[in-house]
């Protein structure tokens, strides 16, 4: 008899991260990349300030992140990350380009 050889399952294969679905939308990107960006970074994502789509239907997302917490929370170190997705929401590259107070107006 000839062996027979087991796929692993569509969930298997998220859980593994060898297959991702397509990024959706906007909304979807935006979660995809706070998500990735956490794991990477350590630091809790406070929002998003911005999303668009980047070259080759991918995207590119601006995190914002809690670097230092501090109390009142109005005087906490906030960070602004640029995230790029690839079209199918894997992670590509990431940076921060600006930090600032919570409080502090942009100039």
């Amino acid at each position: 008899m000839a062996e027979e050889r087991s796929r692993p399952s569509r969930t298997a294969a998220r859980r593994t991260g060898t297959r991702t679905a397509p990024v959706k939308d906007a909304e979807d990107a935006a979660l995809r990349a706070a998500r990735s960006l956490s794991k990477l970074i350590d630091h809790r994502p406070d929002g998003c300030s911005g999303v668009t789509r980047g070259d080759d239907d991918g995207w590119r997302v601006c995190v914002d992140v809690v670097e230092v917490p501090r109390i009142p929370d109005t005087t906490s170190l906030l960070a602004t990350y640029e995230v790029d997705l690839g079209a199918d929401g894997a992670l590509r590259g990431y940076r921060r380009v600006r930090r600032y107070r919570r409080g502090a107006a942009d100039q």
